[in-house]
């Protein structure tokens, strides 16, 4: 009898063990959401060279946002714009990481406002989720209300994390069009893809529900996605699509979630440039 009770005891250890170690696990995943979603710093806080070094003539300017952070910008002018693109990038990085994207749009013959968020960069504060939300509408009223640029003008562009945060943006203004690239449904839907085994719907703090943006925007619609995207499924692409209205596209990529833009090489050109076309005109 005394060894069957130590072998049910030792069972019983074994599992409040593995039980407190889970729940360590998700005491630690909820503190640290914000380090999990947001990297200002990778590579590098740091800014790299500027559009200049890639033949592009640009301005930086400063956008200041309702709650005063300083936010920092880069103006990259089309010689004979037909509109201008406002890009909200990933959470990697800032502004000097995307000159590839600022080459490509500016052979589309669009002007490009690109800006990094509140503790990315140059710019000052510290990010949130309500906080990207406050300096996306701040880079609305820069061009709309400082460069005068009529919003019927404007096509908002967001890459990964940035797709929420210019869906967001597209479900408060009345912009040209929204371009939705590498998206996803919602941060808890994209984490109980990545972390099935945990309770993130109940446990995130962070929202980003892109859909329910989506279900608000009554405007052209361009949704961009890999199959090979090896971070945000290709499924939240399509479901994307699926819950926006009508006038709405998709445009299939290749590659993976970093590089999808570059590797489809003409075939992503091709198609921001029908799209921009049938919103901008020529």
């Amino acid at each position: 009898m005394s060894g069957k009770r130590a072998s049910v005891n030792g069972f019983i250890s074994i599992i409040l063990t593995a039980a407190g170690v889970y729940a360590l696990i998700v005491l630690l995943l909820f503190l640290g959401q914000a380090r999990l979603l947001y990297f200002p710093n990778v590579p590098t806080r740091a800014l790299g060279p500027g559009p200049d070094s890639i033949g592009l003539a640009y301005e930086a300017v400063e956008i200041i946002t309702e709650d005063g952070i300083r936010l920092d910008a880069w103006e990259v002018p089309a010689s004979e714009p037909r509109g201008v693109v406002l890009f909200f990038h990933g959470n990697a990085g800032n502004i000097s990481h995307r000159l590839d994207s600022l080459k490509i749009f500016h052979d589309l013959n669009v002007s490009t406002l690109i800006f990094d968020y509140r503790g990315y960069g140059r710019s000052g504060g510290k990010v949130s989720e309500q906080g990207t939300y406050r300096d996306a509408e701040a880079a609305w009223r820069y061009l709309t209300k400082q460069r005068r640029i009529p919003s019927s003008q404007i096509v908002l562009f967001g890459r990964s994390l940035g797709a929420a945060v210019a869906a967001y943006l597209a479900s408060q203004q009345r912009p040209a069009a929204l371009i939705i690239e590498s998206g996803f449904v919602s941060v808890p839907e994209l984490a109980a893809q990545i972390y099935p085994w945990l309770p993130v719907r109940w446990m995130a703090r962070f929202k980003y529900p892109i859909r329910e943006y989506l279900d608000k925007v009554s405007l052209p619609v361009l949704i961009v996605h890999s199959r090979d995207d090896e971070i945000i499924p290709y499924a939240q692409g399509t479901s994307l699509f699926e819950g926006a209205h009508e006038p709405k596209h998709f445009l299939e990529l290749r590659g993976g979630h970093n590089d999808g833009f570059l590797v489809s090489g003409r075939h992503y050109f091709n198609g921001l440039e029908m799209f921009l076309t049938s919103v901008l005109g020529k």
